[in-house]
């Protein structure tokens, strides 16, 4: 893994990412399905928000920790229609995109992905 990034880089990498979520949920109107494109976008500025805030009062370390149990908590619902769990696909995006910025392991993501629980009982649960 690299050298783990500052706060303000964290920081500012969301703030770039926020800013891509919002003018997503400006042009969904033009998309084929206009309200999960809003809730996909909606959910990752979100997540971006979410991050921001702990990273204003944690070290860069706890955030990255923090991001990967949000990314195991999500509920497993690859293979399902593109306009389907739009908010979950979204918060899945965000945290993907987040664990790029950071340089996370792909293996320390494959691992935490591979905690996730599936649809179906995270539905019941």
């Amino acid at each position: 893994m690299k050298e783990t990034m500052t706060t303000e880089q964290i920081q500012t990498g969301l703030k770039h990412y926020r800013r891509i979520a919002r003018q997503d949920m400006l042009r969904a109107a033009e998309t084929p399905h206009p309200d999960a494109f809003l809730k996909h976008a909606e959910s990752r500025r979100e997540i971006y928000a979410r991050l921001g805030t702990h990273a204003e009062t944690h070290a860069p370390d706890d955030v990255i920790a923090h991001a990967l149990d949000l990314y195991r908590a999500l509920p497993f619902v690859t293979g399902t229609p593109e306009h389907e769990h739009p908010d979950v696909k979204g918060q899945e995006n965000a945290l993907e995109n987040f664990f790029l910025l950071v340089g996370l392991d792909p293996k320390t993501r494959r691992e935490a992905r591979s905690k996730r629980p599936k649809l179906a009982a995270a539905q019941a649960g």
